[in-house]
């Protein structure tokens, strides 16, 4: 069985009082302000990296979308950056439930690093247990990180209608978004026809935590049927991450459409439901 993709705030506490401490990354992002260095430097789990999810976790918007995924060399240069190793051990967090967090949980996998594990619940369940933070920045030492063979799948643009077709397309947003009855964010409301919808608030409790393997796997169990394959898309490509890393807890495997609504909606020919 492989390993869980979560760790508990006991366990990555235990860790540093074991002295084996993992490279630890903070993606602290709001889906309104963007990236929030500010979070970061008000408090932060100690030794932290803060990772910047604008500039180093996604390429500027285009018509890829408002979060194309990085390229090898700047995806690259922010591992090593933040001290990350071929071998190392890491975990990602941000302030809680993970959205912004398992984008670099993904990405980290999409470039071929399989030891990654996303703090359950973020730094508000590591300060709900008591656990200290720290604001001065960790000096670290330039990591090795090399891009290797993707752990993770992907759907490109050209096939997600008859991805939607024959398998389940997940759109991981609100439902009032995925209904097309509002759209803060882009220009256009609706949803990619053949979707199913399934919100990542649906993933956690009301703490912020994943809720647990077998009560994911009978929720997702009723939407995916047996012999059908599952990708997912949000309205940037970053939550979807969050919905992948459920459905793994479930027991399912699962692809991204990078691109996801905002990058769908850039080529008005395309249909919308």
């Amino acid at each position: 069985m492989s390993p869980s993709p979560l760790i508990s705030a006991a366990e990555l506490h235990d860790l540093f009082q074991m002295g084996r401490a993992p490279i630890v990354l903070d993606i602290r992002f709001t889906l309104q302000t963007g990236s929030d260095r500010a979070a970061y430097e008000a408090g932060h789990v100690p030794t932290a990296q803060f990772v910047d999810l604008d500039a180093e976790l996604a390429a500027p918007p285009d018509h890829r979308g408002r979060h194309p995924l990085p390229d090898a060399e700047t995806f690259v240069a922010a591992m090593r950056g933040a001290g990350v190793d071929d071998d190392s051990s890491v975990v990602v967090y941000d302030g809680g439930p993970a959205t912004a967090a398992s984008r670099a949980w993904w990405l980290l996998r999409y470039y071929g690093h399989r030891d990654v594990r996303v703090l359950d619940g973020g730094l508000a369940r590591w300060v709900a247990e008591g656990f200290v933070t720290g604001t001065e920045p960790s000096i670290i030492a330039a990591g090795s990180f090399t891009a290797r063979p993707s752990l993770a799948r992907v759907v490109d643009v050209d096939d997600v209608l008859d991805f939607a077709r024959d398998n389940v397309l997940l759109d991981a947003r609100a439902p009032e978004r995925f209904r097309g009855e509002v759209e803060p964010v882009d220009p256009v409301a609706g949803h990619i026809p053949g979707a199913v919808n399934r919100p990542t608030t649906e993933n956690v409790d009301s703490d912020g935590r994943f809720l647990a393997p077998e009560v994911l796997d009978g929720t997702f169990g009723g939407l995916v049927p047996d012999g059908k394959d599952v990708a997912v898309y949000c309205g940037s490509g970053v939550t979807a991450a969050h919905q992948i890393l459920a459905l793994e807890l479930a027991g399912i495997d699962a692809a991204l459409y990078p691109g996801s609504w905002s990058g769908w909606i850039t080529d008005p020919t395309r249909p919308r439901a």
